[in-house]
């Protein structure tokens, strides 16, 4: 009997989890292209790391709300768990993750991590030329000038270093390992055991991550503009 007879397309991915997936990756890539090139650029910027803060927000409220895979307590990674992983990396014959695997797990709370702290540091930094970020009026200087260096020597070359990691790996479970981890993060399903739980991904979870989504475009907003409220 073919391994296919042993498996059954199920829903891994939510649609919220993989429109966060995409937006993020844009958001990102908008951010990685008009950071520090003049005044207009410099405004879409901001606006990028606003949109990255509200996905940060989101991701974690979803990383307990949403479909069973996307929890983190779902994929929240041991240190046995990371390290039985490890010495199974190159075996040809170990079972493939349902949802993330325990490195990947790991990137993932480091990334939103790293977004965080670079959003936030953002929101403080003062080029001392023209762009200065909503906060920098509110702190004390130096906390400004740590925010600046933080966000640009730091942070940015760090989110460099993730995405190239993270498109690595993708890559490399692709061509070594024949695990294509694109498509599912597309259509948001897999082949799996028939006894694998699905992620709950209908009408009404979608409204929920909606509500979920402006409000934390909402607190983003209100955190922005503390500035002109004092």
């Amino acid at each position: 009997m073919t391994q296919q007879a042993h498996t059954v397309k199920t829903r891994v991915w939510d649609l919220p989890t993989r429109l966060f997936h995409v937006l993020l990756m844009l958001c990102v890539l908008g951010l990685v292209i008009t950071g520090g090139n003049g005044d207009f650029a410099m405004v879409v910027h901001f606006y990028l790391g606003y949109a990255v803060l509200t996905l940060v927000f989101f991701r974690i409220i979803w990383g307990i709300f949403g479909g069973y895979w996307s929890r983190f307590a779902t994929f929240f990674p041991s240190p046995s768990s990371l390290l039985s992983y490890l010495r199974n990396l190159n075996n040809p014959n170990a079972k493939p993750s349902v949802g993330h695997n325990p490195l990947g797990a790991m990137s993932v709370f480091v990334f939103l991590l790293v977004l965080l702290l670079q959003a936030l540091s953002g929101l403080m930094s003062d080029d001392t030329i023209s762009i200065s970020g909503p906060w920098s009026p509110l702190v004390p200087n130096a906390w400004v000038e740590f925010a600046t260096r933080y966000h640009t020597d730091i942070g940015f070359p760090l989110i460099l270093v993730l995405v190239g990691v993270h498109i690595a790996a993708v890559l490399y479970y692709l061509h070594a390992k024949k695990h294509n981890l694109i498509r599912p993060m597309i259509d948001g399903d897999k082949l799996v055991s028939p006894a694998t739980p699905a992620s709950r991904d209908s009408l009404q979870t979608r409204l929920i991550a909606l509500v979920v989504v402006v409000t934390c475009a909402y607190v983003v907003y209100r955190l922005v503009s503390l500035s002109a409220a004092s």
